[in-house]
């Protein structure tokens, strides 16, 4: 694609990195056809091409965002899917951040608009707050249908309805601390406690815990470290999230240097590309751009950490079909394909794949409230296509895939550490029912 930058605006080194990927988008469309957004609504616009056309012309122009590029902005999921197909390399996910960092600092959004963002990003980070807020909505949920005629109130509405009935207490394991392997010591690594994951099924991180030191991994918990960014920064938040790595790669480098890490695991896959972009992220602060990439080489999602262990033989092998669903973050964000799938299949379950598997679920972090209505239809088409396996289980590596595919589902879905987990000796995971669990044929 040709530019027409001037030098003084290819000075600013966001709009130079901005340039750079624009340059190498050649218009050939195969993006369209992955696009959950374009698949469902059938506007061009509401591709990555015509989001690229957009970006283009505001950033080209040096001109404030208005309501069309917001509008068309706003409904992109950062699923990435566009990024797996590109042919070229375009790398969309910098691209977009940087078009939602210049739309925060120069649209002035509606009101309710403004108050609803800002209350999901001073909420969703912190768990303690999201417990309280969490609480509050069991209050709120008489009145999700007067917020859902209300257009400017949907996402009150959308939050409601995502809202939990009840909350799992406070896990003691996500406090700093140590957590040694047994036997033979096989790998030290830090464990990321996150926030909104730690609130919503804090038994993922316990599970992972156990299951890590049970394989003789010794698993440090690092004081100081906190949510990811990764809600704030699909915000276009940009000074939040940069706070929020630059408080992870203190807590993480902490660690290193005390007494090294293989690897620093994160159970959230949404997290995991988050902060594998920590080093781009942070490459213009001198006083944290190599921190932050030697942060970012040592994540690994729990799958991917696992299938680098010389696993000894499942305690139990199930049998039972399980439907994986591969969360956004997960294969197009990380490029993990292949080792949950070969975890869960070594462990004894059969494993099957949905169809239109690289289509978004809708969750997509603060999306399925942002933009309910396409979230929800995103949703019901994902569960269609899992519910044609035949599967009695979903299995999903991501803590929003899971709320969403479940707020619909009509079988138990999971994080996959869960089954691994139990597979290798541990409790059966809770909320899975035994007729869940029996053999295929």
């Amino acid at each position: 694609m040709q530019t027409n930058f001037s030098l003084a605006q290819l000075a600013d080194p966001h709009v130079a990195e901005s340039e750079k990927i624009l340059r190498k988008c050649v218009h050939c469309g195969f993006c369209t056809a992955t696009c959950p957004t374009y698949v469902t609504l059938g506007n061009e616009l509401d591709s990555p091409r015509g989001r690229i056309y957009l970006i283009k012309d505001m950033l080209e122009n040096g001109r404030p965002a208005d309501k069309e590029i917001v509008t068309h902005i706003d409904r992109c999921l950062s699923c990435l899917a566009c990024m797996t197909t590109c042919p070229s390399g375009v790398n969309y996910m910098h691209l977009v951040d940087h078009a939602r960092a210049h739309i925060q600092e120069t649209y002035r959004r509606p009101l309710l608009d403004r108050l609803t963002r800002a209350m999901l990003a001073f909420v969703l980070p912190y768990p303690t707050r999201f417990r309280a807020a969490l609480r509050l909505a069991k209050l709120g949920k008489p009145f999700i249908g007067l917020f859902e005629k209300v257009p400017a109130l949907k996402p009150l509405g959308a939050m409601l309805k995502l809202a939990p009935a009840s909350i799992p207490k406070t896990s003691p394991m996500a406090s700093p601390g140590l957590h040694a392997g047994q036997g033979t010591k096989k790998g030290r690594v830090a464990i990321l406690t996150g926030c909104a994951q730690s609130v919503l099924d804090p038994a993922i991180n316990e599970t992972t815990i156990s299951l890590l030191t049970r394989l003789g991994v010794e698993v440090v918990v690092p004081p100081g470290e906190g949510c990811c960014g990764a809600l704030v920064h699909h915000m276009g938040r940009e000074q939040a999230a940069l706070a929020s790595a630059r408080q992870n790669v203190d807590a993480w480098t902490r660690a290193i240097e005390q007494s090294g890490l293989d690897a620093i695991v994160i159970t959230a896959s949404g997290c995991g590309t988050t902060i594998k972009d920590y080093g781009f992220m942070l490459r213009l602060d001198p006083a944290y751009a190599d921190k932050a990439a030697r942060v970012s080489a040592l994540a690994k999602d729990i799958t991917e950490y696992l299938a680098g262990l010389d696993l000894p033989e499942p305690v139990r092998k199930p049998r039972t079909i399980v439907a994986y669903h591969s969360a956004c973050s997960m294969q197009h964000g990380q490029k993990i394909t292949r080792q949950p799938k070969e975890l869960l299949a070594k462990a004894g379950f059969i494993v099957r794949e949905p169809r239109e598997g690289h289509l978004c679920c809708g969750s997509a972090g603060t999306y399925n409230i942002l933009q309910s209505e396409i979230s929800a239809e995103l949703r019901d088409r994902k569960v269609r296509n899992i519910e044609a396996t035949g599967a009695a289980i979903v299995a999903t590596g991501n803590i929003g895939c899971i709320t969403q595919i479940a707020s619909a589902a009509k079988m138990p879905v999971v994080h996959t550490i869960k089954l691994l987990d139990w597979a290798y000796g541990g409790p059966k995971p809770e909320g899975i029912l035994e007729e869940s669990l029996v053999a295929a044929e």
